[in-house]
């Protein structure tokens, strides 16, 4: 019996929290309308852009501003599609491409390399670990654009997609991550068991590494996705005004004597739904990823 009812009770306290103190494990009314109130706060913005994005440029301009939808976002996407300066299905199109390819890149050579710094033993490993780390301290885009562009002029590229996805399918951020997320996620005797059994090291890295550091994969590939598909400076310099990204064809959208704030926010509405599919399809990786580094720290 004493066996029997000590499950019972150890879920009993846990339900009061350690020392029977009520509430610790469950969320108190206060939290509950700080969290209600946060959510609403970070929503707000995104449900503006609607009502924006649904309105003519006189209704966006009223005082007071308009707070529900109109019925005018069918009409507005429709000019942004077919705005003959903005280009905007080539930049929608070329962002996919360019950012999927650098994001599969990153995420693929950041655990291998992540898994070589962590768990193999080769000389010179540590300096070239804090090679890649003073890569980290270089702005790219603010002090080696210009070199980076007289490249582009040399291979011929300015004005191809090309220009935009190759000086960033390796990340300096995404190695250090893969790094210390296969050391805290990968036992050291886990690989030396598997070499052990005669495993190779791609093997071990596709059934021992892959397996453990998902999560780390999914943040940083949700990470290296946003940070290139919200890019503007570098592909505005390096691509052509007829062969664009997505923002900056948002950035053609506007007007050449005046601001259509309806047309860059049905633009910018657009631009962000492929970031929602991702989170979506990759939120739960994430958030497990973000728990179990916080549980282990």
């Amino acid at each position: 019996m004493t066996t029997l009812s000590a499950p019972a009770t150890t879920r009993r306290r846990r339900a009061k929290g350690p020392g029977g103190a009520a509430g610790l494990w469950t969320a108190t009314p206060m939290t509950r309308l700080i969290l209600a109130v946060t959510i609403i706060i970070s929503a707000f913005p995104l449900y503006y852009m609607i009502v924006i994005a649904s309105r003519t440029n006189t209704e966006a301009t009223d005082m007071p501003p308009p707070f529900l939808p109109g019925g005018k976002l069918g009409e507005n996407i429709q000019r942004v599609l077919t705005n003959p300066d903005a280009h905007y299905l080539t930049g929608l199109t070329n962002s996919l491409i360019i950012a999927a390819t650098v994001t599969v890149s990153v995420v693929v050579i950041s655990t291998f390399a992540g898994f070589a710094f962590a768990r193999l033993n080769f000389k010179g490993g540590k300096i070239l670990l804090l090679l890649v780390l003073l890569t980290m301290m270089v702005p790219l885009q603010q002090m080696g654009i210009v070199p980076l562009y007289r490249l582009m002029v040399s291979l011929e590229w300015v004005g191809s997609i090309k220009a935009v996805i190759l000086p960033f399918l390796l990340n300096g951020f995404g190695v250090f991550l893969m790094t210390q997320y296969t050391q805290q996620a990968v036992p050291n005797e886990l690989v030396e068991a598997a070499r052990v059994d005669g495993a190779s090291t791609l093997r071990i890295w596709w059934n021992v590494i892959l397996p453990a550091v998902r999560p780390g994969m999914a943040v940083l590939g949700i990470n290296t996705f946003m940070l290139i598909w919200n890019d503007f400076m570098w592909p505005l310099i390096v691509l052509t005004p007829d062969n664009p990204t997505v923002q900056v064809a948002i950035n053609s959208l506007n007007a050449k004597y005046g601001t259509d704030y309806v047309l860059i926010f049905s633009g910018t509405l657009m631009s962000i739904l492929p970031l929602i599919v991702v989170f979506i399809a990759f939120g739960r990786q994430i958030i497990g990823g973000l728990m179990e580094g916080a549980v282990k720290a």
